[in-house]
């Protein structure tokens, strides 16, 4: 039995990709930690995305951003070698491994990455494309009709 998806209209050509990406995001089940907020916000560049994590108790050096395949990746990771000489009478920093991914749209560019007061902050921008017509040329010929090989 075919699958029948809101993409798999025949008005709707070459969007096979976007129904992988939809399909990505909607298997990627997420804990919710650690806590994001995602803002737009004006700048001389255009609109700007600010992606903003709540990564306290990890240093820069425990926390990498990445891109793969369109996704933004950022993870955290602390070493339990770094708490071995403390004793917690109570923990509720968490100081669990994360990964967090976000899918990107094409041609979204990443800015910067900063990290401070335990926010880590990551700014994204879309260029404004340029837009341009072209007119394809319609032969007379009926050469056109049959199959190529």
């Amino acid at each position: 039995m075919t699958r029948m998806t809101p993409l798999s209209s025949p008005l709707l050509l070459g969007f096979e990709d976007i129904e992988r990406v939809l399909d990505r995001v909607t298997k990627s089940g997420s804990d919710g930690y650690p806590p994001y907020n995602i803002e737009r916000i004006k700048s001389n560049k255009g609109d700007l995305l600010r992606i903003t994590l709540a990564v306290a108790g990890f240093t820069r050096d425990q926390l990498s951003v990445t891109v793969e395949d369109n996704q933004l990746v950022i993870r955290g990771a602390q070493s339990p070698e770094a708490d071995r000489d403390r004793h917690f009478l109570h923990r509720g920093i968490a100081a669990r491994q994360f990964q967090r991914a976000f899918v990107l749209a094409e041609g979204i560019e990443i800015l910067s990455a900063a990290l401070a007061d335990g926010l880590l902050a990551i700014d994204l921008v879309r260029p404004e494309p340029e837009r341009t017509v072209r007119t394809i040329e319609i032969s007379a010929s009926e050469q056109a009709l049959e199959p190529r090989s």
